[in-house]
This record gives structure tokens, sequence and C-alpha cells, in this order.
């Protein structure tokens, strides 16, 4: 990967490792890998409403192989909120060693195969894993934040 894609993911993957253990992102993992690279590269990303939206997005279920670090690594998983039931998906951000930092509940680390068999909330699957999408795919159209 471009250095400045290194440089990206490795500074998300720092912000999102100070965030293990906290319930500040319990059932908003998009939020959380989006606050990741965007807080600690002063950028914006434009992805999907949801992490099921983002996969699709990012054409994650094309991708092979283990996910790389800096990844996003998406999840199909079903559930209701605010009423409303649907895939909202499940993302987490790869670190390169099969492992993935995600928000659950709390924040933690898990075997990105394993994510599938953690428990889920009530009323909602379990988490199917669909694939992942590069630090690049996910950085294209990325622009510096606009501070106000």
């Amino acid at each position: 990967m471009p250095s400045m894609f290194a440089a990206y993911a490795e500074n998300a993957i720092a912000w999102a490792l100070e965030q293990v253990g906290t319930t500040d992102y319990a059932l908003r993992c998009l939020a959380f890998v989006e606050d990741a690279y965007e807080r600690s590269n002063a950028i914006e990303l434009f992805g999907g409403a949801t992490a099921h939206e983002s996969a699709e997005q990012y054409r994650a279920a094309q991708s092979e192989g283990p996910p790389p670090r800096g990844a996003l690594v998406f999840y199909d998983c079903y559930g209701t909120i605010r009423g409303v039931p649907q895939n909202w998906g499940h993302v987490g951000l790869a670190l390169g060693d099969g492992r993935v930092v995600h928000a659950f509940d709390t924040v933690h680390v898990d075997d990105y195969v394993a994510i599938q068999d953690l428990p889920s909330a009530p009323g909602w699957s379990a988490c199917q894993y669909v694939g992942w999408a590069s630090v690049e795919t996910v950085l294209a159209g990325y622009r510096p934040r606009q501070w106000s």
C-alpha cells in the first residue's frame, strides 16, 4: 500500500486500539471505524449509511484471502434498530494478523472468523463474514476535514 495510505491505516489502528474496553460505540460499529480513520487523520470518509451499505459500496464480497492491515472487515448482521428490522451489517478494522478491532457491546479485538461465533444481542442474528475493503478503496474520495 502506498505510504500515505499506510500512515493513515496505522493512525486509525492506533486510535482504535486506544478505545478497547470502552462502551462509547455500543451498536455503532460503522461510526467506530469511520472515527478511527477520520479522527486520527483529520479527514472525512464517504461510505454508506450502514455497515451493510458500506460493504456493498466498497464491494467487500469480492475480496480474497485474509483481510490486510487497515482494511475494513464486513459481516451481515440482521436486527431491529428504532423499529426497523433489516441487515444493518457489522464492520471492524483489520490488524493484519487475522484479528479485527471492532465495536459490539464494547470495543474489543477478535479473530475475524471467530466474530461469527460471538453471542449476538437479543433479537439479532449472528454475524456472517462478507469480506473486506482495502485502505485504498475506503479512502477513495476522502477529503481533508473542513474545520469550522
